[in-house]
C-alpha cells in the first residue's frame, strides 16, 4: 500500500491545504493528515480546533486519516506510521529551494522515504495559514479571507 504522510501546521487550514488532500488521495492509497505543534511555536487554534475544523472541511474517505504529530519529528513519524512517502506543498518556484533541502535532509535520515513535490494553483498557492492570519483585521478583511479558507473555517475565524 502506497502511504503518504502530509503535514503542516493547518493554523488554520486553507483552500491549498484541502487541494493538496485532494490530489494526495488521488496519488496514494493512504493519506495521512498530519496536524504538527512545536513548542517554540505560538498558534491561533489549538490542536484540537485544527483537527476539527480540517475534519468538517474535508469529506469522509476510508483511505484519509487526520491526526496530531509533534512536527518536529516528521520523519520518525512518518517512519512508525510505514508511509514511504512524504507529501509537501510549495506555494511558488522559490519554494522549492528549501524544500530541496528538505528533501536532502530526509534523505540522509530516511532513505527509505521519498519527499514529493506538489504546486497548487495559483489563486490557492497564494496565501499560507500564517498569511490567513495576517489579513484579519481593517473592515472589509472578510471578502478576501472567505476566498482562501473553506467555510468552517471562515465561520472559526469569524467568531474569534
Amino acid at each position: 500500500m502506497r502511504t503518504a504522510v502530509y503535514a503542516g501546521s493547518f493554523d488554520p487550514p486553507t483552500n491549498g491545504h484541502l487541494w493538496m488532500i485532494e490530489q494526495g488521495l488521488a496519488l496514494f492509497d493512504r493519506l495521512i493528515v498530519a496536524i504538527g505543534t512545536n513548542p517554540s511555536k505560538s498558534y491561533t487554534f489549538t490542536v484540537a480546533e485544527r483537527l476539527s475544523l480540517l475534519k468538517a472541511s474535508v469529506p469522509a474517505n476510508e483511505n484519509l486519516a487526520i491526526e496530531h504529530f509533534d512536527n518536529r519529528y516528521l520523519v520518525d513519524y512518518a517512519k512508525e506510521q510505514g508511509a514511504k512517502y512524504i507529501l509537501r506543498g510549495i506555494r511558488s518556484p522559490g519554494d522549492y529551494e528549501h524544500e530541496r533541502v528538505m528533501r536532502h535532509i530526509n534523505n540522509d535520515l530516511a532513505p527509505t522515504i521519498t519527499t514529493c513535490f506538489l504546486m497548487p494553483p495559483r489563486e490557492l498557492a497564494q496565501v499560507s495559514s500564517s498569511m490567513v492570519e495576517s489579513l484579519i483585521g481593517p473592515q472589509g478583511w472578510e471578502k478576501t479571507v472567505e476566498r482562501y479558507v473553506p467555510p468552517p473555517v471562515f465561520e472559526a475565524l469569524k467568531a474569534k
